[in-house]
């Protein structure tokens, strides 16, 4: 099961994390590039682009980074055993706990999470889009009540479409 630490935002330069370096490696998609940052003892950032992107490094936990990521694209793995440290607020951290506590293939609303947290809506929906380590925590099985709400990456809508299709077994194709 994946746990936030409870890191707090560092004024550090972007290549680092806490003091640690932090290296990046990418797996190819069927609509884009996924890269996947970690230091050496945790996966800090995971975001989609729409080329690959140029750093490419080598450890341990980037290469089982990319395994997981993708056995999950393939649809072969259903929940990422990676060690994970997230920078946000406590709220936005409460926010990712829910998120990561929802099951494979399901979906709750922005307004169900903001009911548990006995919380705004809005401020959930932020939190959402503030979250550093897309996939792995699944921003994308947030939804709104009455569309298919936001998503925060280079992406975008396409992107979480994408990952509730191949969640859900619809397989569809870009």
């Amino acid at each position: 099961m994946n746990h936030l630490t409870t890191e707090t935002s560092p004024d550090l330069p972007a290549d680092t994390f806490s003091g640690e370096a932090i290296g990046h490696a990418s797996i190819e998609t069927p609509i884009g590039w996924i890269d996947v940052g970690a230091t050496e003892s945790a996966i800090v950032q995971l975001h989609w682009h729409h080329r690959q992107p140029k750093q490419r490094d080598t450890s341990p936990l980037l290469d089982e980074a990319c395994r997981q990521l993708r056995a999950y694209i393939d649809g072969k793995l259903h929940d990422f055993d990676l060690p994970l440290d997230a920078v946000g607020s406590d709220f936005a951290k409460s926010v990712w706990q829910q998120m990561l506590a929802i099951p494979y293939g399901r979906s709750r609303t922005y307004g169900d999470v903001a009911n548990t947290l006995q919380a705004p809506a809005q401020l959930v929906g932020q939190a959402c889009g503030q979250n550093p380590i897309a996939v792995i925590i699944p921003c994308h099985r947030i939804l709104g009540a009455n569309s298919i709400g936001g998503y925060s990456s280079e992406l975008g809508l396409r992107a979480k479409t994408f990952l509730l299709d191949l969640e859900r077994g619809q397989g569809r194709l870009f």
